[in-house]
């Protein structure tokens, strides 16, 4: 057979063997990279390093400084530690992959008690199974062969989800002897996968961090946000109550035809914690005057800010909205990035002494007359709204910099009531499957983008690292300050998001570069039995993003 060749960049290699595997192209170039190269495209797919050459192609290769090569070393790192586990664990014992908390992922046991000695055994296991360089394999089969090897191992969190899924075949992957399915290819074999820890907190608990894109070399310490990790777990331990802790469990309900109850249980749930912050408020309307509202993109915050309102006026309290987006200094002023690009998520973008200034008077009851910023000149401006408050009455502040003190400096800090809100969903695939909370908004994001604006999801995939560096410069190191979190994920929410998502990622072409990240989400909506609109209900938060027809 004849020999094969590869682009990458602008040269081509050449020369190889057919069957050649990408791990061997990879060290060829290794030295071109500034940390270990985990993943590659070849063509148009995303694909690992085990994978074999047969077709002359092109290729590039993600290291871990890449959001991508991030995510392949985090799926392997994950079924490392769940093969080191079995190893270790009681044979009825599992491991709960559940979400990202702070630089870690959260995991649990189940089966048994465990404490600190255990998880260094855990620990101890999986470096010893780094030392073995163990290849990550990886092969397609038949689903119903799948179920029925999960079926045998007694892994009915897989058989459930698989039941769910129409592909013919699924990709099962083996590391020392242990099968286990993931969405994304897993690195060439464990020798690489020395980077990270594990950190044991309590109730059969423990966290293990990684290196992340921004500081690839490094394996980031784990700061434990007790707030979002005590959130994290009261929606866990109520979706064990009714019954729906992974996804297999809502497409089960929708196959009875029960839908509308979910629906009921999720949007009950939302509203439950908006009613509860209100009465929390409304207990200590005498010290609070002012509510700082949070959240990254697509979290829902003017839907919960307007609920937010309609309850304290339940409750007797006049609730006013200030847009913080009004304070902006002019352009002229505004700080640049590091591309020269005005940079509007720098706090000092914001004109805090005006804004003080304004807050202040208005606290005192003095009139005062509120600015609007023009995006189109770039200048602010005095608005036609006069606001007076009367006593008793609060205001509602949301944007980006609200829960930093640096904005309300001059406020003392019992008058303010500060809120983080985002979307921390509860729901696996299963066991070892995580639905990623960043996933949840980026999906929401597309469909509201485009339904808005007419944004094409390229496009919205395209902004993306700027959206969540936004976020995890001016928003998550300051959660730790709020005096509540406001979870406003709904369950449910991407059965119905898959029939608005679906032909918007299908519309970004292969030779998109943003075509492998829509190929992803993809297959993860996949898992999701579609639910109609008609049950989501006009005022739920789902509608900030699909729309209010019914």
């Amino acid at each position: 057979m004849r020999n094969l060749k590869l682009k990458y960049k602008d040269i081509y290699i050449d020369n190889i063997t057919p069957k050649t595997k990408l791990f061997e192209i990879s060290k060829l170039v290794q030295n071109e990279y500034s940390c270990p190269i985990v993943g590659a495209k070849l063509g148009e797919f995303i694909v690992g390093l085990n994978t074999e050459i047969n077709s002359n192609n092109k290729v590039e290769f993600y290291d871990l400084s890449t959001t991508v090569g991030n995510r392949i070393y985090a799926r392997s790192l994950e079924f490392l530690v769940t093969v080191a586990a079995k190893r270790v664990l009681d044979e009825k014992s599992d491991i709960l992959i559940n979400y990202s908390l702070d630089n870690g992922i959260f995991c649990e046991i189940t089966g048994q008690k465990i404490n600190k000695y255990t998880i260094d055994k855990i620990e101890e296991k999986m470096r010893e199974m780094v030392e073995r360089e163990i290849p990550y394999q990886e092969m397609y089969v038949d689903r119903f062969e799948a179920i029925k090897y999960f079926k045998r191992h007694h892994q009915l969190d897989k058989v459930n989800n698989l039941k769910y899924t129409t592909n013919k075949t699924i990709t099962l992957y083996s590391l020392d002897g242990v099968y286990d399915y993931f969405f994304g290819p897993l690195v060439y074999n464990t020798g690489i996968m020395s980077q990270f820890k594990i950190i044991y907190l309590k109730d059969n608990s423990f966290i293990i961090s990684h290196p992340g894109p921004n500081d690839p070399n490094h394996v980031h310490e784990y700061n434990h946000h007790k707030l979002t990790f005590d959130t994290y777990k009261n929606y866990q331990k109520w979706g064990r109550l009714v019954g729906i802790t992974a996804v297999a469990d809502l497409n089960k309900l929708g196959t009875e035809s029960l839908y509308k109850t979910a629906v009921d249980l999720f949007e009950a749930h939302y509203e439950e914690q908006i009613f509860s912050v209100a009465n929390k408020i409304s207990k200590n309307k005498d010290k609070i005057k002012i509510i700082l509202l949070a959240g990254p993109s697509s979290s829902g915050k003017t839907t919960t800010a307007n609920k937010l309102a309609l309850y304290l006026k339940v409750q007797g309290i006049t609730s006013y909205r200030i847009s913080l987006d009004d304070y902006f200094v002019s352009r002229s002023k505004i700080p640049k990035d590091e591309d020269g690009k005005y940079d509007f998520a720098d706090i000092k973008a914001i004109d805090t002494k005006l804004f003080n200034n304004n807050i202040n008077d208005l606290l005192k009851g003095e009139k005062v007359r509120l600015p609007e910023y023009d995006f189109v000149t770039g200048d602010g401006k005095l608005s036609n709204r006069v606001l007076q408050l009367k006593p008793g009455d609060i205001l509602i502040v949301e944007g980006i910099h609200t829960l930093n003190d640096d904005l309300t400096e001059t406020i003392d800090r019992e008058n303010k009531f500060k809120i983080f809100i985002s979307p921390l969903m509860h729901l696996k695939l299963d066991n070892h499957n995580r639905v990623h909370t960043t996933d949840v908004r980026k999906i929401r994001r597309i469909v509201r983008d485009n339904r808005c604006r007419g944004t094409k999801a390229e496009n919205t995939l395209e902004m993306w690292p700027n959206v969540d560096k936004e976020a995890r410069e001016s928003i998550y190191p300051y959660q730790d300050d709020a005096d509540e979190i406001i979870n406003s994920s709904l369950g449910y929410e991407l059965n119905v998001l898959r029939t608005y998502a679906e032909p918007l990622l299908f519309g970004i072409d292969s030779t998109s570069k943003q075509y492998p990240e829509a190929i992803r989400l993809l297959n993860l909506l996949k898992n999701f039995l579609p639910i109609t609109s008609e049950f989501v209900p006009k005022e739920s938060v789902l509608r900030e993003f699909i729309g209010r027809e019914i």
